[in-house]
């Protein structure tokens, strides 16, 4: 159900004007069966132009009365009494005055006093009705300060929300920003070392470096990407790293058909490939096997990054920058839905299984 703060003016004042009217309509009715009840044969024309321009006047009051309230908010007790009983009484008495006039030019004496006056009318209804309009005008005071209150509430609890997205937004870009110096300085000193021992070698990698760096700068502004674009990436990275690793890396793909459209968080899985190559794979003197799984499980996007190097060290697993920064984009961005877990692999190496919600960008 659509919120009535949020809803365009022309609405609020077309519901303003219907509350009005039905308000009218029924003091109209209740004088009518009240009459009736007493014998009176009354008639729907009179208390129908008497309510009308009672409550239509009030209507045409409300922004004023709105303004005064407004104005008054922070002020003391004492200054908000002083301000209000005097013009409450004012408006009063001008809405009554006019009332007054506005009736007898229509309506003249009742059949029952046709001999009255307009002077004898006014002091027959000025002070009664002259009461119930301030307490009208006191009633519309505090109606329109509550929903006052209630919009500057409403607002203050969107402007934190807008606020703490920002925010999140904020530390998540600090944090994938992290990973590109990591990934890069690493990068570099592999070109460094290989700049003289093997300049062809050396000059393919920078090329793989530019179309990695050209990819990242595409999605610069994305905090998810589709898994394909996010392989992509990746297909990039360990075309770089082949070149370290030589003949001695064998990478496998398993990517689930039904997967490919499930957004990830970009540059997700780059830190975990990352970590497998530099703590498993490269110090282990024969080949290495990395192996990257993808499959939908219910809800959730399972991801899988299987190496057969070293394995972990036997004080357990330990978060480097990478692995810190994922268990902290995947929080940030998920909650509690996402996990990250770091195992041993029966046959040797190391596992990492990561899951998040399944979610496929809008059309």
């Amino acid at each position: 159900m659509t919120d009535p703060m949020t809803w365009p003016t022309w609405k609020k004042w077309a519901l303003v004007w219907a509350v009005w009217t039905v308000l009218a309509v029924s003091y109209a009715a209740s004088s009518v069966v009240s009459a009736r009840a007493e014998g009176h044969p009354g008639g729907w024309f009179r208390p129908l132009v008497w309510t009308f321009l009672d409550f239509y006047l009030w209507m045409f009051l409300t922004p004023l009365v709105a303004w005064l309230g407004r104005t008054t908010a922070r002020e003391s007790w004492g200054r908000f009494f002083a301000i209000h009983v005097p013009a409450g009484l004012m408006l009063a008495t001008i809405q009554v005055s006019l009332t007054l006039s506005l009736y007898w030019a229509i309506c003249g004496p009742s059949a029952s006093m046709k001999d009255m006056t307009f002077a004898a009318f006014v002091r027959m209804q000025f002070v009664y009705n002259t009461h119930l309009s301030f307490i009208t005008y006191g009633v519309l005071l505090v109606l329109l300060r509550a929903i006052h209150s209630q919009q500057r509430l409403r607002d203050e609890r969107m402007r934190n929300s807008h606020l703490e997205t920002q925010l999140v937004q904020s530390q998540l870009q600090t944090l994938r920003v992290q990973l590109q110096p990591h990934f890069l300085f690493n990068t570099l000193n592999a070109i460094s070392a290989l700049a003289l021992a093997d300049p062809m070698q050396a000059r393919l990698m920078i090329s793989r470096l530019s179309d990695f760096l050209r990819l990242t700068l595409e999605e610069r502004h994305s905090q998810q990407v589709p898994l394909s674009r996010e392989i992509e990436f990746l297909e990039c990275y360990l075309g770089i790293q082949q070149v370290r690793f030589q003949d001695r890396l064998i990478t496998h793909m398993d990517v689930a058909g039904n997967t490919v459209h499930a957004l990830v968080p970009n540059m997700i899985l780059q830190p975990l490939v990352e970590n497998a190559l530099r703590h498993g794979l490269l110090d282990k003197p024969e080949r290495g096997t990395l192996h990257i799984l993808t499959r939908r499980d219910g809800d959730d996007l399972h991801v899988q990054v299987d190496d057969d190097g070293l394995g972990l060290p036997p004080e357990g697993p330990t978060d480097g920058i990478g692995l810190g920064n994922t268990r902290t984009r995947l929080d940030m961005l998920f909650g509690g839905s996402a996990t990250l877990e770091l195992s041993r692999r029966p046959d040797g190496g190391t596992r990492v299984d990561m899951r998040f919600p399944y979610r496929e960008q809008a059309a």
